[in-house]
C-alpha cells in the first residue's frame, strides 16, 4: 500500500510559476502527475522512474515543466514554468508499480488526493 500526499498548486498569473510536491510512504517504481479539468478526462503530464531518475513530459508541457525526485525522502516535485490559462487544472500525482514510465491511468495503482492550480491570463 502506498499513500501518496499533495502540497502546492495555487493561483498565478500567465507566465508566471508553481511547484508540485508528493510525498509517498511505500515503494514506489514510477510517480506521475495528471491533470483534470471538470468534465474532461484526466490526462498524462508528466512522470519520473524513481531509481533511474528518467522523465517523460506530455508535449503540452514539455520545455515548460520539470521533475526532481529525492529517492531517499520518497518525494518528487513537479516545476511548472512559464504557465498557461490551458494548465488551469486539479493536478493527482499517482504511482506505479511498474518498473517503466506509463501515461494511461490505468497503470498507476496509488493516487494523491488532488491539488488545484489555476492560471488567470
Amino acid at each position: 500500500q502506498v499513500q501518496l500526499i499533495e502540497s502546492g498548486g495555487g493561483q498565478v498569473q500567465a507566465g508566471g510559476s508553481l511547484g508540485l510536491s508528493c510525498a509517498a510512504s511505500g515503494s514506489v517504481d514510477v510517480m506521475g502527475w495528471f491533470r483534470q479539468v471538470p468534465g474532461k478526462e484526466r490526462v498524462f503530464v508528466a512522470a519520473v522512474t524513481w531509481r533511474g531518475g528518467s522523465t517523460l513530459f506530455a508535449d503540452s508541457v514539455k520545455g515548460r515543466f520539470t521533475i526532481s525526485r529525492d529517492y531517499a525522502l520518497g518525494t518528487a516535485h513537479l516545476q511548472m514554468n512559464r504557465l498557461k490559462p490551458e494548465d488551469t487544472a486539479i493536478y493527482y500525482c499517482a504511482v506505479s508499480k511498474t518498473p517503466a514510465i506509463m501515461t494511461s491511468i490505468g497503470a498507476y495503482e496509488y493516487w494523491g488526493q488532488g491539488t488545484q492550480v489555476t492560471v488567470s491570463s
